[in-house]
């Protein structure tokens, strides 16, 4: 079933679309642009929030280390397009990040922190790559702050949420489980969107 999935998922990356997801600078300010940017994407807020529930689920460090990765290696990958580097597939990387988080959820995979780390921070660099090429008209430097804090909040909401479900006891990983595996149907779906 895996394999197919995966298969699924590999025939459907070239059909990826942008998610379009952002406000206006010159009317709401660069810091609100970039700071609405994931929020107003399902995209990003499904990643983020997933990353924030896979570092629950693989311990105290992980807590902080892997969001932390999260945020900064998304700020390189900003870094990187404003400098004008260039970085292929973008768009399918970031729907495959929905679908790969979502399975790393729902298939409970516990991996080193160090390796969770990097697994997320090479999500991210897509992420952050995207964001720098959607600047448009708004100040790097109050466009990325922004779009780092909301991202830092969707990660604490999944942090938020896993903690919440954990008080469920037994009923609480098999719900985190299957937010996990919606998240992974969800980022499918988005391929076909």
């Amino acid at each position: 079933m895996l394999k197919r999935l995966f298969f699924a998922v590999a025939l459907l990356l070239p059909f990826a679309t942008p998610a379009h997801a952002h406000l206006l600078p010159s009317e709401h300010g660069s810091f609100a642009a970039g700071f609405s940017h994931p929020l107003f994407g399902i995209d990003h807020i499904l990643v983020m929030v997933a990353v924030g529930l896979w570092a629950l689920g693989a311990g105290r460090r992980a807590v902080v280390i892997v969001p932390s990765a999260f945020v900064a290696m998304m700020g390189a990958g900003f870094i990187l397009a404003l400098a004008g580097g260039s970085l292929p597939f973008v768009e399918p990387a970031i729907l495959a990040s929905v679908v790969a988080l979502g399975l790393l959820i729902a298939f409970a995979v516990r991996l080193p922190v160090v390796v969770s780390a990097a697994v997320v921070g090479g999500f991210a660099v897509f992420h952050g790559f995207a964001h720098g090429t959607e600047i448009g008209a708004a100040g790097a430097v109050a466009y990325g702050t922004g779009f780092a804090v909301a991202t830092a909040l969707l990660h604490a909401a999944g942090i938020g949420l896993g903690l919440g479900l954990a008080r469920l006891n037994v009923t609480g990983d098999k719900l985190v489980r299957a937010l996990g595996a919606g998240t992974a149907v969800a980022g499918i779906a988005l391929f076909v969107l």
